[in-house]
């Protein structure tokens, strides 16, 4: 009778270690089918990355490749000077360089704060039932076509400019040394001031969107803790 214990114990060892064998066996291979998947999805997350790199890197050397014929024609020249003159076949691109970052610092001026007050409206100060309507108006801003805000430009916001505010504006810059050299001239509506607020406009939509996700970054106890030692919500 004991044998038989003995007999039946040991077939049931046998058993029980056949079965965590093939446990631990079935486990080693859910692991490695895993690991696999991790490294393929880290090789294609990092190809991913590189690819915007190589798009960027295409993009300049496409840019580079574009302009080589007016270099190689022009030479240095044709960044430092501003004639354009398609009869004698003298060409310079200060004129559109010197308005793209004129109309860019501009429109930074103009949008950062706004961007930025935005932001720490939705995040801080705004009730919860109108944060996501400002929020989804302020995101289709993103939505619209550049050219759209051009022909609103160059139709609303340019006579209004050459009425309302040129003339103000040139009445009171115009007698200052080097602000009249900006504000000389009729009010035609048309330029580096309307073009940079457009352009803030434009980029109003992202600088908010940027800013309200790293305010929401912030840990809420650093905020509470903030509170705890007295700070208001300016502060």
């Amino acid at each position: 009778m004991s044998e038989a214990r003995a007999i039946g114990a040991a077939e049931a060892n046998a058993v029980g270690a056949a079965d965590g064998g093939s446990a631990i066996i079935a486990r080693a291979r859910l692991l490695r089918r895993l690991q696999l998947h991790d490294r393929f999805f880290h090789g294609l997350t990092r190809g991913a990355a590189f690819a915007v790199l190589l798009i960027l890197g295409g993009v300049i050397v496409s840019l580079a490749w574009g302009a080589m014929p007016a270099l190689r024609e022009f030479g240095f020249e044709f960044l430092t000077t501003q004639r354009w003159n398609p009869v004698t076949e003298k060409f310079g691109a200060l004129a559109p360089i010197y308005g793209t970052l004129v109309t860019s610092i501009i429109a930074m001026i103009i949008a950062v704060p706004f961007g930025l007050l935005i932001a720490m409206f939705l995040t801080e100060l705004c009730p919860p039932w109108l944060r996501r309507p400002i929020g989804i108006t302020i995101e289709l801003l993103a939505g619209i076509p550049s050219i759209i805000y051009g022909i609103w430009g160059l139709f609303v916001l340019a006579p209004f400019l050459q009425e309302q505010v040129q003339p103000a504006l040139i009445a009171l810059f115009g007698p200052i040394p080097v602000l009249s050299t900006l504000f000389a001239g009729p009010p035609y509506g048309i330029g580096v001031l309307t073009a940079g607020l457009i352009l803030a406009i434009m980029v109003l939509p992202f600088i908010t969107s940027i800013s309200r996700d790293v305010f929401e970054a912030v840990p809420p106890v650093l905020k509470e803790a903030a509170y705890g030692v007295g700070c208001t919500t300016w502060e």
